[in-house]
């Protein structure tokens, strides 16, 4: 039986917690921690946690020994000294989106998972659903040919009192806006489904939130071998109409599901009728697939106690965590310099260290309000 600790209670610890007790035979939370007095013993609380012990000093957690996972929900300038700091107790870690804010951090945090010989897994819990996990398998099969295109829609809408909450709308304590927190889980799904990018560019503003430091929009443009991404991350988007469109050398299909294939008349121009025997293809792998047993952050847990039982890697590992933050600096680096950024980017450049990104990035508008507890 897998011992459990949770760092950080706030709204995101919810899934944390769902999940792990969506597993009673293969683990058990033990404890809880926030830095704000009494609020993990109300979490513990809510959920019923009868037998939970409540820390107001995550270190503290650690240090009080018998665990042997952590999840961390914390604000991501945490990420790093929390996740070393259990790493090195002998703990396994799970760490949510985004994995920090530099790349000096996450190699940090990869150095002390080696050298501690435990797992580092990096929550991507949209791997873990079905429509997203047809698409890698679409992909994968090899059907659409070589990757002309992509479009990523990760749009999302946040009104201003989004915003208020201590740690958000700071270049410092937020790490960045909309592209780093919530365009993070499409970034790690297009590098899951495609691979590292060669080259980035990318346009930043501040559209509609007078109340942030950081961007409320962005787009970028990736390189892929001899094709094109284009991802949008955004916060103004009404409706959260979000999408990922693939156009390969065969056929497109995105999500959510659609498959079209063209076929050339003698002109170039595309025959009537398409290609229907390669859309059925595509169609009957769809179909043939065995749906997941676990969706989300539950799927996530289970897969990564059943790498700790098993002595595997789990599916996102500290790796991908870091991947998904080399494309969000290359993005912010492009957009402050106004540049194209290539990848991998080394330890030598400014960008990589750890304070380089606050201290280049614009301020858009000033915050003007702080709240210690988001409203209902």
């Amino acid at each position: 039986m897998l011992r459990i600790g949770i760092i950080g209670t706030g709204g995101i610890a919810d899934a944390h917690i769902r999940g792990y007790l969506a597993f009673p035979e293969d683990c058990e939370i033990v404890a809880l921690a926030d830095v704000i007095p009494a609020k993990a013993a109300q979490k513990a609380e809510a959920f019923a946690l009868d037998a939970v012990q409540a820390f107001d000093d995550p270190l503290t957690m650690i240090a009080a020994g018998g665990l042997d996972i952590v999840s961390i929900a914390t604000p991501p300038s945490t990420h790093a000294p929390l996740a070393i700091a259990a790493l090195d107790a002998g703990i396994h870690v799970l760490v949510e989106k985004p994995m920090a804010p530099s790349l000096e951090e996450c190699d940090a945090m990869l150095a002390a998972q080696e050298r501690s010989g435990r797992m580092l897994s990096v929550v991507a819990q949209n791997r873990f659903r079905d429509d997203l996990a047809t698409l890698k398998d679409i992909v994968d099969s090899g059907l659409l040919g070589s990757i002309s295109h992509v479009r990523v829609d990760s749009a999302w809408w946040r009104g201003l009192p989004y915003y208020d909450l201590w740690w958000r709308g700071t270049w410092e304590k937020e790490g960045g806006g909309c592209t780093l927190n919530h365009a993070i889980h499409h970034i790690d799904l297009l590098l899951w489904l495609l691979g590292s990018p060669s080259e980035i560019t990318a346009m930043l503003a501040n559209a509609q939130h007078d109340n942030a430091e950081v961007e409320d929009l962005s787009v970028a443009i990736l390189r892929y071998e001899r094709g094109l991404a284009q991802l949008t991350s955004s916060v103004v988007h009404h409706g959260e109409e979000q999408a990922i469109v693939i156009q390969g050398a065969n056929a497109r299909v995105s999500q959510p599901f659609s498959v079209s294939a063209e076929r050339s008349a003698p002109s170039g121009f595309p025959a009537e009728g398409g290609d229907p025997e390669l859309v059925e293809r595509i169609t009957a792998l769809v179909e043939d697939r065995v749906p997941l047993a676990h969706l989300g952050h539950e799927g996530q847990i289970g897969d990564l106690l059943a790498a700790v039982r098993d002595g595997r890697e789990p599916s996102s590992t500290g790796q991908d965590g870091r991947n998904a933050v080399e494309v969000v600096t290359a993005i912010y680096k492009a957009g402050f310099e106004r540049e194209f950024v290539a990848l991998p980017i080394p330890a030598s450049d400014p960008y990589y260290r750890a304070g380089q990104l606050v201290a280049n990035a614009p301020h858009f508008f000033e915050k003007t309000a702080t709240v210690m507890e988001a409203a209902s």
